[in-house]
């Protein structure tokens, strides 16, 4: 079985190394890149091919929401799952807005719930 390939963008570096340590604790998933803003996810995201991007919410210059809907507009998309500190119910807005897979609050992400995601996003 292939690995599902990973891009994890986040302007704040504990988050990053927090993202990362769940997809490699999480059996077929790896990290593929890690960048800092929406405009690095495009390019990332069009270098690397990543099948699922975890887009922070909140990020320096175009918004993680304006990234996941240029990222969703182009040839052959990745799955984008949403990560912030908002709740779910804000959670929902930002996925009603964006068109992305799904919402997880960074502090109930962890392998389980990244296994959940990709399943759904797939169904």
């Amino acid at each position: 079985m292939a690995l599902v390939r990973v891009l994890v963008v986040d302007d704040q570096a504990p988050f990053r190394r927090a993202m990362r340590s769940v997809v490699e604790e999480t059996d077929g998933f790896e990290v593929v890149g890690e960048v800092e803003s929406g405009e690095d996810s495009l390019e990332a995201a069009a270098r690397l091919s990543p099948d699922l991007v975890l887009m922070d919410v909140n990020l320096p210059g175009i918004d993680g929401l304006e990234a996941t809907r240029r990222l969703l507009a182009g040839d052959a998309p990745p799955v984008v799952l949403l990560l912030s500190t908002y709740d779910d119910e804000a959670g929902e807005g930002f996925v009603a807005e964006s068109g992305a897979a799904g919402y997880v609050t960074k502090s109930a992400f962890g392998p389980d719930r990244l296994e959940d995601a990709w399943s759904a996003a797939r169904a």
